[in-house]
């Protein structure tokens, strides 16, 4: 198993650039697909991206496409969010998730479908 633990979150100011990063224990860190998710203010938790074990294959929310880049480091056992063009919008908890890689079409966007989870960080976008 894996425990995910998020760092990175933080505050800028709308049109700017943060990274969160997910570090993962556990030595089979390349067997799980990760994602991150969000949670907005009143709003259910809701896919952002997410990246196969391999790293070859990632998907994104179509809010983000084009501004977030989600990327691994097996090496490191770490994920990696890279945010830039934050809007207010974007403001929110991210969490990380691992899901063991289990059948076809990863990486997947529903919650159930991921098995551990970090504690979130918060990411807060100015006007």
């Amino acid at each position: 198993q894996v425990q995910p633990v998020e760092s990175g979150g933080g505050s800028v100011q709308a049109g700017g650039s943060l990274r969160v990063s997910c570090a993962a224990s556990g030595r089979t860190f390349s067997n799980y697909a990760m994602a991150w998710f969000r949670q907005r203010p009143g709003k259910e938790r809701e896919f952002v991206a997410g990246i196969v074990g391999s790293g070859l294959t990632t998907r994104y929310r179509d809010s983000v496409k084009g501004r977030f880049t989600i990327s691994r480091d097996n090496a490191k056992n770490t994920m990696y969010l890279q945010m830039n063009s934050l809007k207010p919008e974007d403001t929110a908890v991210y969490y990380c998730a691992a899901g063991r890689l289990v059948g076809s079409s990863w990486p997947r966007t529903e919650t159930y479908e991921y098995d551990y989870w970090g504690q979130g960080t918060q990411v807060t976008v100015s006007s």
